[in-house]
């Protein structure tokens, strides 16, 4: 498999990311009948979007000789876990909610998003290059 970190292979995929997570609050939002006021979302999603920040971060750091931000492996599951991590550690410094249930459905909603478009792309990309 080929390694995508060309400057507009990271760019596109920091880009998805960063779309996936504001996508998440915005439904959050609108499932709760909350304002789809800017500043509301932009107080859902800053937490988030801190974390997505940390995960990217740290996969660069880590693997910076085989850093491809398209892997499901290691990219796409510690990007996950700093969205979902960080972004509840925000929330909670921030005095914002974090139940059980929250908590349990933000983690399957990031990881569709930010593992499943990596998936997705990983079986294009064999098929592709097959």
């Amino acid at each position: 498999m080929t390694i995508s970190r060309t400057p507009r292979a990271v760019t596109l995929a920091l880009v998805a990311d960063v779309i996936l997570v504001i996508v998440f609050a915005a439904v959050g939002r609108r499932s709760h009948g909350e304002a789809n006021a800017l500043a509301g979302l932009a107080t859902t999603a800053w937490p988030f979007l801190l974390g997505l920040l940390v995960g990217w971060i740290a996969v660069i750091a880590l693997y910076r000789d085989k850093f491809d931000p398209l892997l499901v492996l290691p990219t796409g599951v510690i990007v996950w876990l700093s969205t979902l991590v960080v972004g509840m550690l925000a929330r909670v410094v921030s005095g914002q909610g974090t139940a059980l249930s929250f908590v349990l459905v933000a983690g399957t909603v990031l990881a569709v998003f930010l593992i499943g478009w990596r998936a997705i792309a990983g079986v294009v990309r064999r098929r592709a290059t097959a």
